[in-house]
């Protein structure tokens, strides 16, 4: 429990060994821990899953059907295609798309302040305008998010710039959940 946020990762029961494992078996330990730990209430669920369209999300959709999927993406043309076949995916399975995230979105020189995308700029909100997929929002690839995120502080429960970009796509999530989600039944 972190600020009130519960989170569980197998990384935590690997220790130093190397996670070994096809599809199947990731698949596996995310509904291990899906049904195994002990979340107590909670307001919502998210899964960080790996990027594709494999073993993992199939198992997800089957046995959970999740009530949206979020597409991270860096903004290059490669991930951009993975991503598109990811919602794809999500949408054939009848998972709404609640949006796409542009990650590692341009990086300013923490020298001389110079900005440069070293993963290419827009490609995500380009891919949203195209789609007609909500866009969720960047994350830009800055030093302090991986310091903050290395010491154990994720930077979304702190406050500056890249507090700012996490809150403002965890903003923009909140409302699709409150106004536009599936409802129970329904």
């Amino acid at each position: 429990d972190y600020n009130g946020m519960k989170f569980m990762s197998f990384g935590f029961l690997l220790g130093d060994s190397p996670a070994i494992m096809r599809g199947p078996m990731v698949s596996g330990y995310i509904q291990q821990l899906l049904t195994t730990v002990e979340w107590g209430e909670l307001d919502y669920l998210f899964i960080d899953m790996p990027p594709g369209t494999g073993d993992v999300q199939l198992s997800m959709m089957q046995n959970h059907k999740p009530v949206g999927a979020i597409i991270v993406s860096t903004p290059q043309d490669l991930a951009l295609i993975d991503a598109q076949r990811a919602a794809n995916l999500f949408e054939s399975g009848k998972v709404p798309i609640i949006g796409l995230v542009e990650n590692m979105s341009g990086y300013a020189c923490p020298h001389c302040g110079e900005a440069s995308d070293p993963f290419g700029k827009g490609g995500v909100e380009a891919a949203s305008d195209a789609t007609g997929i909500s866009f969720l929002g960047r994350i830009p690839l800055a030093l302090e998010i991986r310091s903050a995120s290395d010491s154990g502080t994720p930077p979304a429960t702190g406050d500056g710039p890249e507090a700012e970009a996490f809150h403002s796509v965890a903003a923009r999530i909140s409302d699709w959940l409150d106004n536009e989600a599936p409802k129970e039944g329904a």
